[in-house]
């Protein structure tokens, strides 16, 4: 996965003309020089370190990781991006831990409470394929490659197979099929449910309704076509890949829907649209630039990031065995910093909360 999507980015990068600050002979170098490691195992990384992960239920192989410093001397729980819900995907990440004085934490939506269940949000996700398919509109659909796009994959089959939503073609565009491949090839880093039925049964992601974009060919087929479709292409923010394409073409009608399922960051184009914007430039085929006129519908639905939405983070350190003595949060815009400080301090009394700003240091004590 990882060389997958490095190599990818280098490529794009080329393409678009953006310096690459690294080439991929030195992506096959650091690869060469990585060790795998499964979840639970504990690794001695230095004489007196050792780690042990766990899963974080972000993405497929996303770990918490647990770092025990010398006999006793410190534990530290750093999560990464992580998930405190079971999806279709993976399973909820781990809260319990054998020690834990300092528990680092993701705040990406740490201001964001999510207001519909996950359930609510299928349907809610139904509800604007089914309007937009319905008025013989196109339905583009940003994705991660890893991630979120298998999670949707399996929302669009439950969604067909229960007649929610009209049968039409899904087109996979971008990484989504090989990155799709990986996820079948390990089933025991997903969902317990999902993992067996993937040993049982194989790639139970790809069904009759997708068909990959293998050839500019098909691309261009796609974009001539005035058929109702789905189109699930990369990149998630639309910061590039093959979904700027599709945008393109089809941003002029109205009868059309872009439909945003995992988180925007600020300054992105994706956050940019749904914050209003109705324009904005392209580089065409022939090097020249090219204002977009966006008409199509815009819209987003929560429910399906690889984050913890608000209330999951609250909730994971209500969970969370033992009490840390510390907390510290990080990954967030500033105000959902500080929101969820603010909450936490409430959660967890006693605990010394930190919200450090880039090259801020914090001193970690020995336990009591």
């Amino acid at each position: 996965m990882m060389l997958m999507q490095q190599l990818d980015f280098i490529n794009v990068a080329g393409k678009e003309g953006v310096f690459a600050p690294y080439t991929e002979h030195d992506v096959r170098t650091a690869v060469q020089h990585t060790v795998t490691l499964s979840y639970g195992v504990v690794t001695n990384i230095t004489p007196d370190i050792r780690i042990t992960f766990y899963n974080a239920g972000h993405i497929l192989g996303s770990a918490i990781i647990h770092i025990h410093i010398g006999e006793g001397f410190h534990n530290v729980i750093y999560t990464g991006d992580f998930k405190f819900e079971a999806s279709r995907t993976l399973d909820p990440a781990v809260s319990r831990f054998p020690r834990a004085e300092t528990l680092i934490m993701e705040s990406t939506y740490g201001a964001t409470p999510v207001q519909f269940t996950r359930q609510e949000s299928e349907q809610l996700l139904a509800n604007y394929i089914k309007q937009t398919l319905e008025r013989g509109g196109k339905v583009l659909i940003p994705v991660p490659a890893v991630g979120r796009a298998q999670e949707i994959m399996l929302v669009l089959n439950h969604l067909f197979s229960s007649r929610m939503i009209p049968e039409v073609p899904v087109f996979l565009d971008g990484l989504v099929v090989e990155a799709t491949a990986i996820h079948a090839a390990f089933p025991s880093y997903l969902g317990k449910e999902l993992g067996g039925r993937v040993e049982e049964l194989g790639n139970v992601f790809m069904s009759e309704y997708f068909t990959a974009v293998k050839s500019q060919q098909q691309r261009d087929e796609i974009l001539n076509t005035r058929e109702p479709l789905i189109i699930m292409a990369t990149s998630g923010m639309l910061e590039g890949g093959p979904i700027l394409t599709y945008l393109k073409e089809f941003a002029s009608e109205e009868k059309n829907t872009l439909i945003f399922v995992s988180y925007q960051v600020e300054g992105t184009l994706g956050r940019k649209l749904l914050k209003g914007v109705r324009e904005f430039p392209m580089i065409n085929e022939k090097g020249k630039t090219e204002l977009i006129n966006v008409k199509l519908e815009v819209t987003k639905v929560d429910g399906f990031s690889g984050h913890s939405s608000r209330q999951q983070l609250l909730s994971y350190l209500k969970a969370f065995k033992p009490k840390p003595k510390k907390l510290v949060l990080v990954h967030g815009e500033p105000d959902a910093v500080m929101s969820l400080a603010k909450s936490a301090s409430k959660v967890l009394p006693g605990t010394r909360i930190y919200t450090p700003q880039n090259l801020e240091s914090i001193t970690l004590e020995t336990r009591s």
